[in-house]
């Protein structure tokens, strides 16, 4: 018999690896056989159908399978979905370049940045410009993971240049887009914002309703980057409550930022609270890419939080950490001139952020569940790393 491994089962079927494991864990893959700890499938074997259901309240004509209109620009971001039922989504859009782009955006959100770049590919030449810019936009961050910098710098530039581009008969709407995805790459890079950017209060109104919560966390983010912590945290908490999380996409990273802004006012009830609410969004769709990329930001809270109780998702989103952060680094540094350090481990990084941050080696250790002797190990080896003698100087290799 002929066999396939978790990855191209994974392709073939249009789910996330992590589901095929699944599926194969719990039997529901006819022949599925484990050797040597790796799952060998089936050529022939069939795509389970998906058990889970919505709740009572849930169940309404809109979950039924019927054709979606899909907006042009980020489409799965823009479309409110239950979690759980990501693919459902995206089978029900038109077929299409916005449900080709809404297949990547999945593949993007769910770590799996090669099968993103591939697709995205297709589009970056698109002349429907939300098209493009969808494209672009997952192609450089897909890239950056994949060690591609040279790609994702070309798309980067795309971008850029789209938005300079635009004349006083561009349509509004579209201007509001392209400012969107141009303001997006920036500050996700912590780069310069670029010049000409329309006021938020301006451009915000005609973005699509997922699209603009998305664009509130990019708001939010970027106040977070002026140390405005209360300003950032408001924002996202009013966000929310104002329907941003009918859109689970930008829900999770909003909900990462606030995150961030609690855990530099040190009030880690409130962060732990927003970890676990954007955990409990992603994991049924496995959207796990947010979690890996704001690592460095999250005060290690993933380390509190995810490690302890998911340890196996834990290792999978630092893999994505480590990955993704290598290629931000040599985009981020080259440009700002900055030295985040790109030689510390996962651990290392979040223990040295917070004694930047003046924590204490025993409220360190408190956080994370360990003794105060292994944080200090930690941070001496991290000093070492760094050839710096002093905490105080941890502060201009960091994400401060």
């Amino acid at each position: 018999m002929d066999y396939i491994t978790v990855q191209e089962a994974a392709q073939k079927w249009e789910i996330s690896p992590r589901w095929v494991q699944n599926y194969c864990a719990q039997g529901r893959i006819d022949g599925a056989v484990k050797e040597s700890g790796v799952w060998r499938i089936p050529v022939k074997a069939k795509k389970p159908n998906d058990p889970r259901k919505t709740t009572s309240h849930q169940k309404t004509k809109k979950q039924e399978k019927v054709p979606v209109s899909s907006p042009g620009l980020m489409p799965l971001l823009n479309t409110p979905f239950v979690p759980g039922h990501c693919m459902e989504t995206i089978e029900a859009m038109e077929n299409g370049p916005g449900k080709k782009i809404a297949l990547a955006e999945y593949h993007y959100f769910s770590g799996q940045a090669e099968l993103a770049a591939e697709e995205a590919e297709l589009y970056l030449t698109c002349k429907q410009t939300d098209i493009r810019l969808s494209a672009c936009l997952i192609y450089a961050y897909a890239n950056l993971s994949l060690g591609q910098i040279q790609h994702a710098r070309c798309a980067l530039a795309e971008m850029k240049k789209t938005f300079a581009s635009a004349t006083a008969n561009t349509p509004p709407d579209l201007l509001a887009a392209e400012a969107f995805v141009a303001s997006a790459a920036a500050v996700l890079l912590h780069l310069p914002l670029p010049e000409g950017l329309p006021k938020p209060q301006e451009s915000m109104p005609l973005l699509l309703p997922g699209i603009r919560a998305f664009a509130l966390y990019v708001q939010a983010h970027y106040l977070y980057l002026k140390q405005e912590y209360q300003r950032s945290v408001g924002l996202v908490e009013a966000s929310l409550v104002m329907g941003a999380e009918a859109y689970p996409i930008a829900a999770i990273y909003l909900h990462l930022v606030a995150v961030m802004d609690y855990m530099s006012l040190r009030e880690q009830e409130q962060a732990q609270k927003h970890l676990l609410a954007a955990w409990k969004l992603a994991q049924p769709d496995d959207l796990i890419e947010g979690l890996g990329e704001h690592h460095g930001l999250l005060g290690g809270m993933l380390e509190a939080v995810i490690k302890p109780n998911w340890p196996e998702d834990f290792k999978r989103i630092i893999d994505i950490t480590y990955r993704f952060s290598a290629g931000w680094r040599r985009v981020h540094n080259s440009v700002t001139g900055h030295d985040v350090a790109d030689n510390l481990t996962t651990t290392e990084f979040a223990t040295a952020m917070l004694a930047a941050r003046g924590w204490t080696n025993q409220e360190i250790a408190d956080h994370f569940g360990i003794s105060a002797n292994t944080v200090k190990r930690h941070i001496s080896i991290a000093l070492k790393k760094l050839k710096i003698a002093h905490r105080r100087e941890l502060k201009q290799y960091m994400l401060l």
